[in-house]
């Protein structure tokens, strides 16, 4: 505490506060990547060559439907597989990449595989055998119309008898 004391505030150590606080910022910032760098897929040997992300959704209600919207750009419609069975939505999709290389004295070859798969329970008020799809611009739109008993009824004036 003492020792502290006297380097926080003896003018004549500036320049050493200044120091130890540097040093102090650049160990709170290499810790946590040496942490990263250690615990890596493929640290005690392994590939990392599989990546799994999930892609953002966004579900949205309309009166009559239900939009649902993957954000998943750099792929191609064949890339998707889409499965309705009764009411679960199954969403999934994977790209392997695959590059060789060959020279007289090595030979290098390297792969990607980037795959995720999301299912999404309906709602019963789904019409399940009108559900569409679209894949346009890195998006996969989701049209899933609502039941005709499920959508809102006009307003109707009853008679009193």
């Amino acid at each position: 505490m003492c020792f502290a004391y006297y380097l926080l505030f003896n003018k004549r150590n500036i320049n050493l506060k200044y120091t130890i606080m540097s040093l102090v910022k650049r160990n709170d910032v290499l810790f946590p990547a040496l942490m990263n760098e250690i615990f890596r897929p493929d640290w005690f040997g392994g590939t990392q060559n599989v990546r799994t992300a999930m892609p953002a959704v966004n579900i949205k209600e309309n009166e009559d439907n239900f939009e649902l919207e993957l954000f998943v750009p750099g792929r191609d419609k064949k890339d998707f597989t889409v499965e309705l069975d009764d009411s679960i939505l199954t969403i999934s999709s994977e790209i392997k990449d695959e590059k060789n290389e060959s020279n007289e004295n090595y030979t290098r070859r390297e792969f990607t595989i980037s795959s995720f798969k999301r299912s999404f329970t309906l709602p019963e008020t789904v019409a399940t055998d009108k559900v569409d799809a679209t894949y346009e611009g890195g998006i996969l739109k989701f049209n899933l119309p609502k039941k005709e008993e499920a959508l809102p009824k006009p307003k109707r004036m009853i008679e009193l008898k």
